[in-house]
């Protein structure tokens, strides 16, 4: 078995034991993982690790970026595979025959993404079968999501290295960008973020504030016109890049949307 490795606040409390009594009942094993708390950045850390993205990225925004590190950090110390988990991520009940299949894929594939946020992505024709009712399907190019994704010692290598020299950007938009990993997703998803449910006919369990972009939380501006310039330079060569990827994988994949199967979501 897969075990869960749950992204989590200090104060997040409620989360954590929203997270505990799922993982439970999916008698899927878990360890917490301790967030980078906001209120620890200090400004010029802020500052240094913001402005290279393709807008300023948020202090909670670059918290959560150095949270998603520390797990990928976490999965290469341990040399194993795990389950990183958010603690609003809400799972299907056959998560964990889905972690045992996967168990088989150690050395095969780098991260498997199990979860949907109602936007297409750009996924292989062929497929494999997972278990009953569950596929793989090569995952070439997605856009938003990281709040429940496989990652893979090799993959943690992967996304490390690439830390090495990029700089901070959103935690989903730094995976998505990653073309250099093996990438799978899981179809239909086996996870959303309660603040998905709506999309997809379910009632949330439970109800949370988000954390990263909470009410009201206003997008900070660029430091000066030099800043916004490249902001608007490095957001035309990432569209740049997708629009070539989505070209060189015509032939082998096609766009859609990934479902969920709503009976497997239902309290």
């Amino acid at each position: 078995m897969i075990s869960a490795l749950v992204i989590n606040l200090d104060d997040s409390t409620e989360r954590l034991a929203f997270q505990c009594r799922q993982l439970t009942h999916l008698q899927i094993p878990m360890q917490r993982l301790a967030a980078v708390n906001s209120s620890d950045i200090l400004i010029d850390r802020y500052e240094q690790l913001s402005n290279g993205w393709e807008r300023k990225m948020r202090v909670a925004e670059v918290a959560c970026f150095l949270s998603h590190k520390a797990a990928w950090q976490y999965v290469l110390d341990t040399d194993k595979p795990w389950l990183i988990l958010e603690d609003d991520a809400l799972l299907s009940h056959k998560t964990a025959d889905v972690l045992t299949a996967l168990c088989s894929q150690v050395g095969e594939v780098d991260y498997v993404n199990l979860e949907t946020r109602y936007r297409r992505k750009w996924l292989s024709k062929k497929v494999k079968t997972l278990i009953a009712g569950y596929e793989l399907r090569q995952l070439y190019q997605d856009r938003t999501g990281a709040a429940a994704y496989i990652l893979f010692p090799s993959g943690a290598q992967k996304l490390l290295k690439r830390a090495e020299y990029s700089a901070p950007a959103l935690a989903d938009a730094f995976l998505c960008r990653s073309y250099e990993l093996n990438a799978w997703q899981i179809y239909p998803a086996a996870a959303i973020q309660l603040d998905q449910c709506i999309n997809y006919d379910l009632k949330p369990p439970v109800s949370f504030v988000s954390t990263i972009t909470p009410q009201n939380n206003l997008k900070p501006r660029a430091n000066n016109l030099y800043s916004s310039i490249h902001f608007k330079c490095r957001r035309l060569a990432s569209q740049i890049r997708m629009g070539w990827r989505q070209l060189s994988v015509l032939r082998c994949a096609q766009r859609m949307m990934v479902p969920i199967r709503n009976s497997d979501f239902e309290v």
